[in-house]
């Protein structure tokens, strides 16, 4: 069972919901686009019909027929004493997108290619990783007399990556990191020393797929809380920490995966001091971090709102050097950090010395590597824009100041159908569903900016034949949600 949420936040989230049909045929439309773009959990409680009519300010018999409707096609459950619970209808359409071999139906000839619009990571940088390589490859030898088994990171690329943090703000000792072979890594790490299988992960929604994919693996239990098109609703994150108490939480504040938004301040703040008291431990996932494209300053680091013992910090060089170098790190209180290398001495796989040398010396030429990164994002973010609008003038999104995609509303649950669509023509995109929990966010899709300009191009070419095959002969999304709901 899920958090419960009050008259008042439901009216904040349901915003200006009335339209021209019957009231509650509109007020079964919000609470229905809330439930498909995972703002609304699946299992969350909400208000009783008349606590809910006093604080929208309409008659109960209006939300009970509304309530009724939701019920009628399995969007809500209730429980004669217990209350209504957010839920999805059995077989609710699920797809992934086809593998990098899967056939497709060769639209373009017999020489089209496949166009991969999944990949949120850039290729290589062959200058800065080349010489990267070959001068660590000379700083191998002071290494090979010893044993190579190595849990916690060589000490050099530790004090590098915690003199990072220092320039950001956030004193840090190099004993207060851990170097893991990647973000994902590190994140499982943090996941299995500091919850139990059955534990509750908090999460936003949408989120980074990995780590869901990571929380679920481990057989601990995801809770959402939704994102809004301004962000993060601070009084539901306050809500689910008090009500559940979760032994995590998870945030990628900073040009958040996959929307691009960054967390205010304020929020950060709020947060912080929620988790703190629920006994959360707040896991920040700084991945995106260093991809700021417009120059425009950022909050400062979420670690600097508390202590290493409470908030813990994820990085890595995955998204702004090569994900194929596999450096990633954990920063947390020193005593974290030791019982993390305790854990991975149990079968956990060491740290490359040769992979760290490289990592280390891609950090001293970190400044030189964002210019080229930045100047090379900006130019295939425009590019994609403009491509969305000229193709696609109906989608809605909004142009992220950092990152690597963008998370793009359909306007309606076809995500599964054009993924489809796009992968019979030979281009692989991921539904919004890739990113939340139990089948929700396929009105949007995310399609990042990290292939070059041709790809783009045919990609989207592709897509919008897709798109019209989705749309149907007359090229235009049929109806609002609430016709479905009426059938």
């Amino acid at each position: 069972m899920s958090y419960s949420l009050t008259a008042p936040q439901i009216t904040r989230m349901l915003g200006e919901w009335r339209a021209a049909g019957p009231a509650y045929c509109d007020l079964a439309e919000a609470f229905h686009v809330l439930i498909t773009d995972g703002r609304l959990p699946v299992g969350a409680r909400l208000p009783a019909e008349r606590t809910l009519a006093a604080e929208c300010g309409i008659s109960r018999n209006t939300v009970t027929a509304a309530y009724r409707l939701l019920r009628e096609k399995e969007y809500l459950a209730s429980d004669r004493g217990a209350g209504s619970f957010v839920r999805l209808p059995e077989g609710v359409p699920r797809v992934d997108p086809p593998g990098p071999d899967a056939p497709h139906t060769d639209l373009g000839g017999p020489a089209a290619r496949t166009v991969d619009l999944t990949v949120a990571s850039l290729p290589a940088p062959s200058v800065v990783l080349g010489a990267a390589t070959r001068n660590a490859s000379g700083d191998l030898d002071q290494y090979s007399h010893l044993h190579g088994y190595d849990v916690v990171g060589a000490p050099e690329l530790r004090r590098a990556i915690a003199a990072g943090f220092a320039r950001r703000g956030v004193p840090t000792d190099p004993d207060q990191i851990l170097v893991t072979t990647g973000a994902d890594h590190a994140l499982g790490l943090v996941v299995r020393l500091l919850s139990r299988p059955g534990d509750a992960v908090l999460t936003d929604s949408p989120t980074y797929p990995h780590a869901l994919d990571i929380v679920r693996r481990l057989n601990r239990r995801p809770l959402t809380v939704g994102l809004g098109a301004d962000g993060w609703n601070l009084d539901v994150w306050e809500s689910a920490l008090r009500q559940e108490k979760p032994r995590l939480a998870y945030l990628t504040p900073d040009f958040h995966h996959p929307t691009g938004l960054v967390m205010p301040a304020a929020a950060r703040s709020v947060i912080a001091d929620a988790s703190r008291r629920s006994g959360t431990y707040l896991v920040v996932d700084e991945a995106m971090r260093e991809l700021s494209l417009d120059g425009r300053p950022l909050p400062p680091p979420m670690a600097s709102y508390s202590t290493p013992g409470h908030i813990i910090t994820i990085g890595t060089l995955s998204k702004t050097c090569w994900t194929g170098l596999r450096v990633g790190w954990i920063r947390a209180s020193k005593n974290i950090v030791a019982r993390l290398a305790g854990l991975r001495r149990s079968g956990d796989t060491p740290n490359s010395i040769l992979t760290q040398l490289i990592g280390l010396r891609v950090l001293e030429s970190n400044d030189e590597l964002l210019e080229e990164r930045r100047e090379l994002l900006v130019k295939r973010r425009q590019v994609l824009v403009d491509l969305l609008r000229r193709h696609f003038p109906d989608w809605r999104f909004t142009t992220p100041g950092g990152g690597l995609s963008l998370w793009v509303d359909l306007g309606a649950r076809l995500g599964p159908a054009l993924a489809r669509a796009a992968g019979r023509r030979g281009v692989r995109i991921y539904s919004g569903g890739r990113f939340g929990e139990d089948g929700t966010l396929d009105n949007h899709i995310r399609i990042p900016y990290v292939a070059d300009e041709e790809s783009l191009a045919e990609g989207c070419e592709r897509l919008a034949e897709a798109w019209a095959e989705v749309c149907g002969p007359r090229g235009q999304v049929q109806g609002r949600v609430v016709t479905q709901l009426r059938v």
